[in-house]
């Protein structure tokens, strides 16, 4: 299964829409036993978490995992700093890449797969303002354009 693939539990889309994402990481998260209940109860969001490498480890922050109903006394905290689990190679390719300015380690999608969460973080590099605009025009163009194919394929035009 390629990467990126699987049941996709949570995705950060506004990340697309701040960000231009280079290169894309598959990496494995630590978790305890509440927050991968929660997780495949789809209880995640993304919104404003990021990744940082310390230590030789990288680190996802701000990831909002709500505690699970059932979890009683056991239930973790829902934004703990919680460790990505990455390649060595993998590692020391971000140091290098991170220590350019501009460029950050950005989640992207929560996905299960083969019954193990999974975090699909981009290394991105942020847009200027006029950037996300260009983009947002030619989203809309594109829209305009599909809709008037769609209405001539009818037939009512």
């Amino acid at each position: 299964m390629p990467k990126g693939e699987g049941k996709l539990i949570a995705q950060n889309k506004k990340a697309r829409h701040d960000f231009t994402v280079e290169e894309t990481y598959e990496a494995g998260l630590v978790l305890q036993g509440t927050e991968i209940k929660a997780i495949r109860a789809g209880r995640v969001n993304l919104k404003d978490s990021f990744a940082r490498i310390r230590n030789g480890e990288v680190f996802v922050h701000n990831m909002h995992i709500s505690p699970y109903e059932q979890g009683n006394r056991y239930n973790h905290e829902p934004l703990r700093t919680r460790k990505l689990l990455l390649h060595k190679k993998q590692i020391s390719k971000l140091i290098g890449e991170t220590k350019e300015a501009g460029y950050s380690l950005v989640p992207l999608k929560l996905y299960i797969k083969n019954g193990v969460a999974k975090l699909l973080i981009g290394l991105a590099k942020g847009k200027k303002k006029y950037d996300k605009r260009e983009d947002l025009k030619r989203k809309e163009a594109n829209r305009s354009i599909q809709r008037e194919l769609a209405q001539r394929q009818k037939g009512t035009y």
